[in-house]
């Protein structure tokens, strides 16, 4: 070892770089291959003492031995080298020797890397100082200038005054307006407000050091193209601080119509006023106001389309030679969502329809009235000369095909194949199916051949972070894997497996593990990871111990439903073999074999008994002792939130091990801090613990759900279409489950609680009037926010289950109208008009009538609100009588 590299190892980089300054090129390029091998060796162990001692040297000694700019650049920016926290001014001193055009390119290298490399910008700035360059305008660069001008409150002074003083002020500001996703970075600028970057950069091209034009056309641009909603704030900014001229607004109207057409909203609303001011002043023409109509009336927020439809108003009154083209574009908001839309829309075209001259505009007119609503409709058949509706069809309901549950396919014969079902496995969050194909697979080649399944899974094993395991990790993996609390999902119980099978656990822990006894601390979930828990623990003693032949409880569908015939035949194999079963391998096949289909169960049962065995004696009077039925479910309020409690089941004490126990126990909801649940990915697994016992599942995962639309927490609903799919009644807690998914804040969990909806519906399980009924409570608590809500149902109505979505919003809607009626505070209100507009569609669709209580007052309301026009609406599609 040289004394370069005992420097470096010791950590002592101002020795490195005092034997770096006496070395020549050649001595310092023949160092060179040492650094790469320590490098190499440090890199296995990075965070260890000797590790963090030595790398700030290293990476010093590094850039000095190296004398290509490539290989500078690629040590410098490497993930390993990021954290040394060396001082660029440490670098610059052992880079000062080389020549001005080496330097730039370096520059220019690291100016090339990503951002996320984190190239300090002070390094990178410094050499193109030194190198007299041309400044690089890359990604990482501008990021870094950005950063550092408008963060460095230390001098004291402006950003405006360090961006005037800043000899690369034009490249780099003309870069800014190429560079995505940085208007989060302009916004957090020390300076705010008007000496904030939109301020400073309208300030500079005013008094010249930009030029305006080319700043304008940037900053248009640069919404034009898009981008994070920080980037279009930052830059909306800027371009309202350089306050166009109206001669600027007018050279600019093709893109202030394309903004309006496709912009988000701040940036479209913006660029229809521009084109309001334009349309007022009569320096619009017709057919540009005729096209950015055309494309604002379609866009969703009804702000914009009101705004459009005032403007065209405007246009109108001022020019009458302006209907034959104007009126056809106002036609095209009468097949608009929202009914007030529609309504505005017909007294502006009612208002100016004697204008127009053309009888093929009279006629197009005529045709897009057959769009409105049919109380509208009426209205048009004798102002624009519409035709009258015609009788509607009967209406038929009609759901999506019910998903179908998939049957398992046998273990994989290959201990190759079962390695790489394993690697998949472990890759992912894995279903219910690769699963438990998985852990049989692992159970019966463990038990034919240990020694080549073990080489099989080499490569698979050799990932994990467990593997390779020195004394600290192997106390770590007993510490944590020796913790029998529960909290395993799918992939902690196939390590699990795996390491049993590298004898990385005692067989004393193990045997802890499987042990009678209750937790020490437990929370609502407890009850279903303990049985889950339970199997994946006996399977890894009895691997260790007196290896199963096969799993009991492997199940015959996706559903985790196990068919009876299935595990009698498996309870045959086992007493030919003379196998002791696993006791919560047993249990979960009993949880798991289906009740419901009595004769084939009967059928079964005889089979079982006949068998002459312990367990297929249990699995007989399983089998003979009925359908499952439920415990009590109990509701509870927890501020505004509605909860549920689960009853006792003692069909579940009878012969069952401690873990399984819990689950008959009666589920009380209380918030444990102890809850190690936190991942989602068990849900699935857990469903199919109960396949027949749903409601057991959803009352002990309600909280989750309710978090989804209370808290805005992500991702819980994903198991409400399994949820759905599975079997046994559902009850109160799975309608509620199904409520707060149809409220929640992320539009992929309302999704899959629409999902669920069909698949309930479909199945023929969907209690509409207890469903209908919870949303409304919800949304009177606070729980569900109505818009969330409106968004769900108008997502099912449009699959084509209008029938079935007016009867939820029939039995939610009543007690919301009732305080509004009665002037309750209006937290509820907000969101009311679009409950209402989707109400109404489904009612218009599925040809509802009769009386909705409260809708009346609400008709009744003076004004013009999407609440009131929906309102009437509603009333006039359920009583025609009363609306003529």
């Amino acid at each position: 070892m040289t004394s370069l590299t005992e420097a470096v190892r010791a950590g002592r980089t101002a020795e490195v770089i005092g034997l770096l300054d006496a070395m020549t090129n050649d001595e310092r390029r023949a160092y060179f291959p040492e650094l790469k091998a320590l490098r190499k060796e440090l890199r296995a162990a990075r965070w260890n003492e000797a590790s963090r001692r030595a790398y700030p040297a290293l990476y010093v000694a590094g850039v000095a031995c190296q004398t290509g700019a490539a290989g500078v650049a690629s040590w410098i920016a490497a993930a390993d080298m990021r954290w040394p926290g060396v001082s660029p001014a440490v670098l610059l001193r052992v880079l000062a020797d080389r020549e001005t055009g080496w330097l730039a390119d370096l520059a220019n290298r690291l100016a090339q890397r990503p951002a996320t490399a984190r190239v300090p910008y002070e390094l990178m700035s410094a050499l193109v100082r030194l190198a007299g360059c041309p400044v690089p305008t890359t990604d990482a660069y501008v990021r870094g200038w950005v950063q550092q001008v408008g963060g460095d409150w230390r001098r004291g002074n402006t950003l405006l005054e360090r961006l005037r003083t800043d000899p690369h002020l034009v490249p780099l500001v003309t870069a800014l307006f190429e560079v995505n996703d940085i208007g989060g970075l302009l916004e957090w600028a020390a300076d705010e407000g008007a000496a904030g970057w939109h301020g400073a950069l309208a300030r500079l091209t005013a008094e010249g050091p930009l030029d305006r034009r080319a700043t304008v056309d940037a900053c248009v641009a640069r919404l034009l193209r898009g981008g994070t909603n920080a980037d279009h704030r930052a830059f909306l900014r800027v371009l309202t601080s350089l306050a166009l001229t109206r001669e600027e607004q007018r050279e600019r109207v093709a893109d202030w119509v394309a903004l309006a057409s496709d912009a988000v909203s701040p940036v479209a609303s913006h660029a229809q006023s521009v084109l309001g001011a334009l349309a007022v002043d009569g320096q619009l023409t017709h057919r540009h106001l005729t096209q950015v109509s055309g494309a604002v009336l379609f866009r969703p927020e009804r702000k914009l389309v009101r705004a459009q439809l005032v403007l065209l108003g405007k246009v109108l009154a001022r020019d009458a030679a302006a209907a034959d083209e104007l009126l056809p574009a106002v036609a095209q908001t009468f097949g608009h969502e929202d009914a007030g839309v529609q309504e505005r829309a017909l007294k502006l075209t009612q208002r100016h329809v004697k204008k127009v001259r053309s009888a093929e505009v009279r006629a197009e007119l005529a045709l897009a009235a057959e769009q409105l609503i049919p109380s509208l409709r009426a209205q048009a058949v004798g102002s624009l000369g519409a035709a009258p509706a015609e009788a509607a069809p009967a209406y038929e309901e009609v759901f999506p095909p019910v998903p179908e549950p998939a049957r398992l396919a046998p273990a994989a014969a290959s201990v190759v194949e079962l390695a790489e079902e394993v690697g998949a496995a472990l890759a992912s969050d894995t279903d219910v199916t690769g699963f438990e194909r998985a852990l049989d697979g692992l159970v019966r080649h463990a038990h034919r051949d240990r020694d080549a399944l073990l080489q099989a899974l080499e490569p698979v094993i050799s990932r994990q972070w467990w593997d390779g395991a020195d004394r600290f990790h192997g106390l770590r993996l007993e510490h944590q894997f020796g913790d029998a609390r529960g909290g395993f999902d799918a992939s902690a119980g196939l390590d699990l497996v795996l390491i049993t099978l590298r004898g990385k656990l005692s067989t004393a822990t193990l045997h802890a593990a499987i042990r009678p006894g209750a937790p020490d601390r437990t929370c609502v979930h407890g009850a279903l990871s303990r049985a889950f828990d339970a199997r994946l623990w006996e399977v890894a003693y009895r691997i260790r111990t007196d290896p199963l032949p096969f799993l009991l409880s492997t199940p015959t569908w996706s559903t985790g439903l196990l068919e009876p015939d299935e595990l009698v035949e498996r309870l045959d194999a086992y007493r030919r073999m003379g196998a002791r079963a696993s006791a919560a391998d047993f249990t979960q096949a009993l949880l798991r074999v289906r009740r419901g289909d009595r004769p084939a169960a009967a059928a079964a049962a005889e089979r079982a008994a006949a068998l002459g065995t312990a367990e297929g004696r249990r699995l007989a009077r399983r089998l003979t002792a009925g359908a499952p039925v439920l415990p009590a479910i109990r509701r509870r309020t927890s501020g505004s939130q509605i909860l549920a409690e689960s009853g006792e089941l003692p069909e579940l004490y009878e012969d069952f091990p401690d873990a399984f126990r819990a689950l008959g126990r009666p589920s009380a909801f209380a918030k444990s801090r102890y809850c190690t649940h936190w991942s989602g990915s068990p849900r699935p697994h857990w469903l199919a613990v109960l396949p027949e016992l749903r409601e057991l599942v959803a009352v002990r995962i309600l909280p989750d759900l309710s978090a989804v639309a209370v808290d805005d927490s992500r991702g819980a609903a994903s198991v409400l279409p399994l949820l759905a799919e599975s079997g046994g009644e559902a009850g109160e807690a799975t309608h509620l489950c199904v409520a707060y998914g149809l409220g929640a804040r992320h539009q992929e969990d309302r999704l899959a609680a629409v999902d669920a909806l069909l698949v309930l519906a479909a199945r023929g399980q969907l209690d509409v009037s207890r469903l209908g009924t919870d949303l409304g409570q919800l949304v009177r608590q606070g729980a569900v926010k109505p818009l969330r809500l409106a968004e769900s149902l108008r997502t099912a109505a449009a699959t084509g289950a209008y029938a079935t979505v007016w009867g939820l919003l029939g039995h939610a809607l009543p007690p919301l109208l009732c305080d509004l009626a009665a002037d309750e505070p209006a937290g509820a209100v907000r969101g009311l008009g679009d409950l209402l507009a989707v109400a109404a569609e489904c009612a218009e669709r599925s040809g509802a009538r009769g009386d909705l209580q409260h809708l009346a007052q609400a008709a009744d309301r003076r004004g013009s609100s999407r609440l009131v026009a929906e309102a009437r609406r509603l009333r006039g599609t359920l009583a025609p009588e009363v609306a003529a």
